[in-house]
């Protein structure tokens, strides 16, 4: 009869070299494959999971919430002829000028370098503080590296007789647009 095949150590001889590399890598912890399929998996799942974030935040817009930018500034008599009012200029960078003809909103933004510029009353000038650009109480430049006057934005009337600024509509001088309508509020119309 056939008798079963003996394995090297029940001969009595030493461990063929596969089986002394299995037996001995059944004592520690990981075993190549396993170190080599756990790292796989977790790749695997990593990537499901930056896939699952990704699209939980497209169900999220992106969306940036901003103050409007048309407001109420008052009835045209609570402005003084001739006087430039610095009112909104904190709150939305706006300075209302009333002169013997007109009502307009110069934008506080220096065309230069976008500083905010200063209405200096005594000397009827505005004055940016960064490079020194001025410009005249109608918002020309006259002196300074500024390119270009500043800019006048849009003014209206609402139905109560309030005047009502835009600073998303802005008119700019060289372009001839401060004689367009919308640029200011004749006085005849006060």
């Amino acid at each position: 009869m056939d008798e079963p095949k003996r394995t090297g150590t029940e001969q009595g001889g030493e461990r063929a070299p596969a089986e002394a590399a299995g037996a001995e890598g059944r004592g520690t912890i990981w075993y190549r494959r396993e170190f080599t399929s756990l790292a796989a998996s977790g790749a695997i799942l990593a990537c499901l999971g930056v896939g699952v974030g990704a699209v939980v935040r497209q169900l999220f817009p992106r969306v940036l919430f901003e103050p409007a930018t048309a407001f109420k500034a008052g009835y045209p008599n609570e402005y003084i002829v001739g006087e430039v009012s610095e009112k909104w200029m904190k709150s939305q960078r706006v300075w209302i000028v009333r002169n013997e003809t007109e009502i307009y909103a110069l934008l506080g933004i220096c065309t230069h370098l976008g500083c905010t510029p200063r209405w200096l009353g005594a000397e009827a000038k505005f004055k940016c503080p960064c490079h020194g650009s001025g410009y005249y109480q109608s918002g020309v430049n006259f002196e300074g590296p500024t390119p270009r006057p500043l800019e006048r934005v849009k003014v209206s009337l609402a139905d109560d007789g309030q005047i009502v600024v835009d600073t998303a509509v802005r008119f700019r001088q060289e372009l001839g647009q401060w004689t367009d309508p919308q640029a200011f509020i004749p006085s005849s119309a006060v």
